[in-house]
């Protein structure tokens, strides 16, 4: 998985539709990213109708995929009305949607997703074909909460933890020259948890301070060398809370990239997912793109999500 990670992700796009207005936007935001890479669109649909052969009659189960072939015709239409030219197809699956867009994603395309589905009940929570997908996943996630109200901020956002998340600038500042944006790198910490709280423990705090900022000025440094053309701005922020302050950071960005764990998570989330990209996937206010950790063990350090820095 390492080597389909090394550098930006301009492969097809991949997007997963059941009908609810989530993925009515995901799809849309699909769309006009097919158009930035210049890449087809693969707009697909997980009936399920497998699971469910032996107790429901052929007539439901028929019924459920000619209601499928009329969502991805629906969709469709609506994507290349919006994007006339764009290179649209569609896939009907008999599996579940999880399934069908993890084999859909293939090994190199990325792979887009609403924000809820339709058996959720709080919008303002990741639906379970959402998480499935991002939990496990072992090229791009996209979850597009919503498409806003069209007016574009002009940034892209990367979330960066450590040296190793020199991956995920290199994608955003990808997506940042598509849009003709600036790219945001931010680094958070928070100096409680990197010194203890013990108040002895401070006479260390302009060590740390400096380890920080070193962090951040070598990704800083390697994207400015890579991408001379792109306006790129680095900030270390101090916060008690890695997913606050990435979500809050959110409000103001066209996209937010942000890693996946690199070790397993106690918490039972997946394995790309823990504390900051679980809330961040929950509550960003724009749309997010989780670039997957390398399983590499030299690939850098465990994961440890309570260390202070940005972790996944």
């Amino acid at each position: 998985m390492e080597s389909t990670l090394r550098t930006p992700d301009t492969s097809s796009v991949v997007v997963g539709v059941d009908g609810s207005e989530q993925a009515r936007a995901a799809a849309l935001w699909a769309a006009g990213e097919a158009v930035r890479r210049d890449r087809p669109l693969h707009i697909v649909f997980g009936a399920a109708t497998d699971g469910r052969a032996l107790y429901l009659p052929a007539e439901t189960i028929e019924e459920v995929r000619a209601a499928g072939r009329d969502l991805l015709d629906a969709t469709a239409k609506a994507v290349t009305a919006e994007y006339p030219g764009l290179d649209v197809s569609t896939e009907l699956s008999r599996t579940d949607a999880v399934t069908t867009l993890h084999r859909a994603g293939g090994a190199h395309a990325t792979v887009v997703v609403g924000s809820r589905g339709l058996g959720g009940f709080n919008s303002l929570l990741l639906g379970s074909v959402g998480l499935g997908i991002a939990a496990v996943a072992e090229t791009p996630v996209v979850v597009v909460r919503s498409i806003g109200t069209g007016e574009e901020r002009g940034t892209v956002l990367a979330a960066v933890r450590d040296e190793h998340d020199l991956v995920c600038a290199r994608y955003a500042a990808r997506e940042a020259e598509l849009r003709k944006a600036s790219l945001r790198l931010l680094h958070v910490w928070n100096i409680l948890r990197s010194v203890g709280d013990v108040a002895t423990m401070l006479d260390g705090v302009d060590e740390i301070v400096g380890e920080h900022e070193e962090t951040l000025s070598a990704v800083t440094d390697t994207i400015h060398e890579e991408f001379p053309e792109l306006t790129v701005e680095g900030d270390a922020e101090k916060n008690r809370s890695v997913a606050g302050a990435l979500v809050e950071a959110s409000r103001h960005a066209d996209l937010l990239v942000m890693g996946g764990r690199r070790a397993p998570t106690p918490l039972g989330l997946g394995r790309n997912l823990g504390r900051a990209t679980h809330g961040v996937l929950h509550h960003a206010h724009c749309p997010v793109l989780l670039i997957p950790r390398s399983d590499n063990p030299s690939d850098g350090r465990s994961d440890n999500s309570s260390d202070g820095r940005t972790a996944g």
